[in-house]
């Protein structure tokens, strides 16, 4: 089935940076603009263009630099507001001035002081003068949420008539809910005779917590333009979040007959951008993009999500940019999580190790009762001081290193393993790399290493080395400790690969 297209208007840089405390310079707003094309929005609203010189010149470098989109910005219905638009978008490859002019008697009455006809005869004038400068006009009835019907059906009819070919309903203070909102824009689309001439578009504040839901309702009753922010930042509680809508549109794509033209992998990497450049943290339970969108802690869903995502999750982490889903270790974590955890760090424990993963499961449950969160940290300690061996298949006997001053190293390794002791020799920048090579030489594994991380206690002098290895889309870490690094560095070596052929014991050489 062809569902209709839903055009997404993002004014992060617009209503967006009205948040106290989240101004951006030129350079930013071009930066987020960028990201905003690459994200896949059909318009951008790039700023209040004569507020400020500064702000006239980033919409119109905008309009310059940036590709794809069309290009707004706001503007009262005042001449020099419309001029200072249409002059800083006329460089964009698809221009439009954005024209906003409020309907409800409150502001009528007590911010214009003026009558509905005579702000009826503003608007019109407005969007005359402005079809002169650009084809692309969009007017915004102000506050229509609590606007009488019939005048903002009036205003409508008369602002297309005059020329404007996209009709902006806003809830400006966040007071419509979700049936009342839906039913007003069916009606209105009903209403006016010449809606057909215009895209119908909405505009969602947060002050109730209903932007995202206020808009999915404007779209289900036929409404064909979105106007939000990233991270639903905007005025007082913000606005209608362009993650949620998008994604809840995608989803749910039946039930609304609606699709965008977003690229949702570039979701979260535009989350990252706006929160890191206007300074607005999001809160960890925000949806989409908050850091415990994909993140289960407790025991019966972490179970259900690892036996099967779906269980627990209606979207893919992947399909918003992020990396992968969380698994969250606490107290009320349970044993299929920690194995989950312990196997990603390499830590592998078969079947015939029951016993080893349940005595390392009991000191993890100590250790949860204790804090908050047990991390991976946390789970490597529980490994390497936990008093449980792995089976040694490769044991060190001995070894010797020497290196010269011309960076140059050699080590002597010897390994017990299958009954026999078996010596290699091994060259390289350092006395390390040179004993890794003689190991390798020995084991003849096809495995190869990831990472090594060394860490001191000054005091005592001992180092601890921790190494991981890859095979087969595995990865095996081995934990070593001692006065002589060299040593350590072997030992851990060894370890990770005791947890490899632990696993895959046919890789041993008889």
């Amino acid at each position: 089935m062809a569902y209709r297209k839903i055009d997404v208007f993002d004014t992060t840089l617009r209503d967006g940076e009205q948040v106290p405390g989240a101004s951006l310079n030129r350079d930013e707003k071009v930066k987020v603009a960028h990201q905003l094309a690459r994200l896949g929005v059909d318009i951008i609203e790039a700023g209040f263009a004569a507020s400020s010189p500064g702000d006239f010149a980033a919409v119109k470098t905008i309009a310059e630099e940036v590709h794809g989109p069309v290009i707004t910005a706001l503007a009262r219905a005042v001449e020099s507001d419309i001029e200072a638009v249409a002059e800083a978008v006329k460089p964009a490859e698809r221009p439009r001035i954005h024209i906003v002019l409020g309907t409800s008697d409150t502001h009528l009455e007590h911010k214009f002081r003026k009558s509905r006809e005579q702000v009826l005869e503003m608007g019109v004038d407005a969007v005359k003068f402005a079809k002169k400068l650009c084809n692309d006009i969009e007017y915004s009835t102000e506050d229509a949420s609590r606007s009488d019907f019939e005048y903002l059906c009036r205003t409508i009819e008369a602002v297309i008539d005059s020329g404007a070919t996209i009709i902006n309903i806003p809830d400006t203070v966040g007071y419509a809910v979700p049936e009342q909102w839906g039913d007003l824009i069916r009606r209105l689309i009903e209403a006016v005779p010449n809606i057909h001439k215009a895209k119908v578009s909405v505009h969602c504040h947060n002050d109730l917590g209903m932007a995202t839901a206020n808009s999915l309702a404007a779209i289900k009753a036929g409404a064909e333009q979105v106007e939000c922010t990233m991270n639903g930042l905007g005025e007082r509680a913000g606005n209608a979040s362009l993650e949620e809508i998008v994604m809840a549109v995608k989803m749910r794509s039946e039930f609304y007959e609606a699709r965008t033209d977003i690229d949702t992998q570039q979701i979260y990497p535009t989350s990252i951008l706006v929160r890191e450049l206007m300074h607005m943290p999001v809160q960890p339970n925000k949806a989409i993009v908050g850091a415990n969108a994909f993140a289960h802690s407790s025991g019966i869903h972490q179970d259900g999500f690892l036996k099967h995502p779906e269980n627990y999750e209606i979207m893919r982490p992947e399909d918003v940019g992020i990396e992968k889903s969380d698994i969250v270790l606490t107290a009320r974590s349970g044993r299929h999580a920690l194995r989950h955890r312990l196997e990603r760090l390499g830590y592998v424990y078969t079947d015939d190790q029951k016993d080893i993963f349940e005595k390392i499961h009991l000191r993890f449950l100590s250790v949860a009762d204790r804090q908050k969160e047990v991390v991976d940290e946390d789970l490597h300690r529980l490994v390497c001081d936990s008093p449980i061996e792995i089976p040694q298949q490769y044991f060190l006997e001995d070894y010797h290193a020497t290196s010269t001053h011309r960076g140059e190293a050699s080590a002597m390794v010897r390994v017990h393993i299958s009954g026999e002791s078996i010596e290699e020799k091994g060259h390289g920048g350092s006395p390390i790399e040179a004993a890794f090579g003689a190991i390798d030489k020995i084991t003849k594994l096809p495995s190869t290493i990831e990472d090594v991380q060394t860490s001191s206690n000054g005091k005592e002098g001992v180092h601890e080395v921790r190494i991981r290895v890859h095979y087969h889309e595995q990865s095996f870490n081995g934990i070593a400790s001692d006065t002589d690094v060299v040593k350590a560095s072997i030992q851990a070596y060894l370890n990770s690969l005791n947890q490899l052929v632990a696993i895959h014991s046919g890789l041993i050489k008889e």
